[in-house]
């Protein structure tokens, strides 16, 4: 089997980090462990962040003419079927329908999205764009309950949707977790990041004085988070933003992670954490809750109070938590789903 992949948002090999890099590398992994030939369509960016309709012009003009190239590259490599990753109002996909159709293979889209609310807006026609995306796929996974919902509602007849689960792209699960101190990962920047920092400070002052924090993290919002934290000097340590080493050692010796989950998609820091066997102190949050390990977590209004108490709840036996990521978040049970999708649509 062999398959284009392209993500309009952040290719694979980006040289900035990110949650969305992450996950693109984490799928071409799946689908070359389920036995496919995965070929890198295009490293076009398509992301207009302000809104300006004249960049999003510029965008399509330009993708426009990288249409027939593409064509003959897919034509020449025999592809079967085009997956797209991540199209959305503010990154859609320009590529992939236009290919798919001339070539006569199925599209297949991961976490698409649909936002009908910014029809008329300044992404008015990225909004389009990405919309006419999701009507064109075959088959859509989504990653979370919250994006079935608006792509059941609007989705053509025949089209299939598959739940992939988000997942960590390993085979096996890293050593157990042994330690006391709760753990935050997480960059610093205002808005969202900040608000869980701060409601972490918030939980930490109600907690006993022996617990502390690490806080694995960096960012321009930095000067903000050290603000919040100040009042619980000597029970805070900043490790700064660290490799993918030093990160595991941190989980390693960490015994909760603590991220209240501000307008997380689902975030994989808890999936990593969970891999080590560490309980999550979150909150029921859409997207969070589609891969917290089963157990009741405090409501948004319940506040630090709410993270406070769950914090000195019983946790979960590590042997269970680990279990649940195994057998749902690792990369054979993403291989499979993956499989199963392509299968929905014609390809074996």
């Amino acid at each position: 089997m062999r398959l284009a992949f392209y993500a309009p948002l952040k290719p694979p090999a980006h040289p900035v980090p990110s949650g969305d890099r992450a996950m693109a590398r984490a799928l071409v992994a799946a689908l070359t462990h389920m036995g496919a030939q995965v070929d890198l369509a295009a490293t076009f960016r398509s992301r207009d962040g302000k809104g300006d309709p004249s960049v999003q012009a510029r965008l399509i003009a330009e993708a426009a003419e990288l249409v027939p190239e593409i064509i003959e590259k897919g034509q020449s490599a025999g592809w079967q079927a085009w997956v797209t990753y991540h199209s959305y109002y503010k990154a859609p996909d320009l590529l992939g329908p236009a290919v798919s159709r001339a070539l006569g293979i199925p599209y297949l889209a991961i976490e698409a999205t649909r936002a009908r609310k910014r029809f008329g807006g300044p992404w008015d026609a990225f909004a389009r764009i990405s919309e006419a995306a999701c009507d064109a796929a075959d088959v859509i996974f989504y990653l979370t309950a919250r994006d079935y919902e608006a792509l059941q509602a609007y989705a053509p007849a025949q089209q299939q949707h598959v739940h992939l689960r988000p997942f960590l792209p390993r085979n096996n699960l890293p050593p157990v977790a042994a330690g006391e101190n709760l753990l935050a990962v997480g960059m610093m920047r205002v808005a969202a990041k900040l608000e869980s920092y701060k409601l972490i400070a918030q939980t930490l002052a109600l907690l006993p004085d022996d617990v502390t924090l690490e806080i694995a993290g960096d960012g321009p919002a930095r000067s903000q988070v050290e603000a919040a934290m100040a009042p619980l000097s000597g029970r805070v340590t900043f490790l700064g933003a660290i490799d993918e080493t030093a990160l595991k050692s941190a989980y390693a010796h960490a015994g909760a992670l603590i991220w209240p989950g501000v307008e997380e998609a689902f975030g994989m820091i808890y999936l990593e954490a969970q891999a080590h066997g560490l309980p999550v102190i979150a909150q029921d949050r859409p997207g969070v809750r589609d891969v917290l390990f089963p157990r009741s977590y405090p409501s948004v209004d319940e506040g630090a109070a709410g993270l406070a108490a769950l914090a000195r709840r019983a946790a979960p036996p590590a042997d269970d938590i680990r279990t649940f990521i195994r057998d749902h978040h690792l990369l054979p049970a993403a291989a499979h789903t993956l499989r199963a999708g392509l299968a929905k649509a014609g390809v074996a």
